[in-house]
């Protein structure tokens, strides 16, 4: 069975629109757990658009699930990683300009360094994860970091759901996770998944978790976080 990691940005997303209290992405968190959820994830930006230090420091002390944070591969996230000693980060570029994270880190380009970056990080028992586009370079240089996990990106996928170019883009994922899991590899998807285009990805073997917010967070909108949560986990088995 698939576990289901729940982003809660978006809960700080409309809290943060009125710079007030309300809604509370940590008792969002709770709610989730109560609900099935097996993990939370929260993206503290550069510019803290929405999840915020507080949010973050909170979480570590309160939930009873694993606490997944993204960031970028910056210093001062390193250190705010160090001091909080999340179960998991996954590591994910960052532009300012964009709405959401566009697509997978370059991990070809850019592996001596992050493969110094993220040594600190294992070293204190966080497992880390690198947030990657379907494509066997990607992979591989990923697990020559030391990186013990990596993140799917299926954006892709999600915007050719129910399209002739939907077997094309899933056919991708399948590969990536089959030559991951290959490696040894912790394979985890996430990024426009939901209650539509989540099902089919279950029939390709060795995912350990779907991580999904912004459409969970959407339909809790309608019926109630508790309900969106267990609606998702129905779907996932």
């Amino acid at each position: 069975m698939v576990k289901l990691g729940l982003n809660i940005d978006h809960v700080a997303t409309i809290r943060q629109a009125r710079g007030g209290k309300e809604p509370d992405p940590v008792a969002a968190a709770v709610i989730a757990e109560l609900a099935g959820a097996d993990s939370i994830t929260v993206h503290l930006r550069e510019d803290r658009r929405h999840i915020q230090d507080r949010d973050v420091h909170i979480l570590s002390k309160t939930i009873n699930t694993r606490l997944n944070l993204e960031m970028a591969a910056t210093e001062e996230m390193k250190q705010i990683a160090l001091n909080i000693k999340p179960h998991s980060v996954c590591l994910v570029p960052e532009k300012r300009q964009e709405l959401t994270t566009e697509g997978g880190l370059d991990v070809v380009k850019q592996k001596d360094i992050l493969k110094e970056y993220i040594k600190p990080i294992i070293k204190e028992g966080i497992l880390v994860s690198l947030f990657i586009d379907p494509d066997a370079e990607q992979i591989q240089a990923s697990y020559e970091t030391g990186a013990q996990c990596i993140e799917l990106h299926t954006g892709s996928y999600a915007e050719a759901f129910d399209t002739n170019k939907e077997d094309n883009e899933f056919n991708k994922l399948e590969n990536a996770a089959r030559f991951a899991n290959s490696l040894s590899l912790i394979v985890n998807a996430g990024h426009g998944l939901n209650y539509q285009n989540a099902k089919r990805m279950l029939i390709i073997p060795g995912f350990y978790e779907f991580n999904i917010g912004h459409s969970i967070i959407s339909k809790a909108v309608m019926v109630g976080l508790e309900k969106a949560v267990q609606n998702m986990k129905y779907i996932l088995g």
